[in-house]
């Protein structure tokens, strides 16, 4: 549920700085634009939508009201668009091509984060499949009349082999997943 969310949170950043970039680029004002792209956009969390249009709209600091609402996953659109706009501000001019170069370099990642999940999907399908490998084993042994399960609950010699499977076959699948969860995160 958490990357989910991270995943909305990209979302909307990157439609923040999209329909940002496109009123800077008509002509409005940064905190008129802002004021106007806010409610178009769909923040999972309704709240740091209407801190940031009140931000635009009563001249508030918005590099602030950008940070603030900034989760710590999938926040990094509205940080990055933070410090655009204050670079925009202080230096003057110039803040819809920071913007637009954010928006792009959102639309890279995202690209590039769909991408390794594409490119993961084949291992984690291979781990779940090797996983369930030892189930197959267990039936095609009860097929052909051998009773394994007599002999995994029937002595302490197959209750070590019992729980030695399970504790292997589970560490298969969380080394799996550690490694899927680095490769996407790193």
């Amino acid at each position: 549920m958490p990357a989910r969310r991270a995943a909305a949170w990209r979302e909307a950043s990157l439609e923040l700085c999209q329909g940002l970039a496109a009123e800077l680029a008509a002509g409005r004002t940064a905190n008129e634009a802002l004021a106007r792209v806010v409610p178009a956009v769909a923040f999972p969390d309704p709240a740091a939508g209407r801190a940031l249009a009140a931000a635009a709209r009563d001249g508030g600091d918005v590099p602030a009201a950008l940070l603030a609402v900034a989760p710590d996953r999938g926040g990094e659109g509205l940080r990055r668009l933070a410090a655009c706009w204050r670079a925009g501000v202080t230096v003057g001019g110039g803040l819809v091509v920071l913007v637009d170069r954010v928006a792009a370099s959102l639309r890279e990642a995202e690209a590039h984060r769909q991408e390794v999940a594409a490119q993961l999907a084949g291992p984690r399908a291979t781990a779940r499949m090797l996983a369930a490998l030892p189930v197959l084993g267990l039936l095609m042994a009860a097929g052909l009349g051998m009773r394994p399960l007599d002999f995994l609950f029937g002595g302490p010699v197959g209750a070590a082999c019992l729980v030695l499977g399970v504790a292997l076959d589970c560490c298969g699948l969380w080394w799996t997943h550690r490694l899927a969860a680095r490769a996407e995160h790193g």
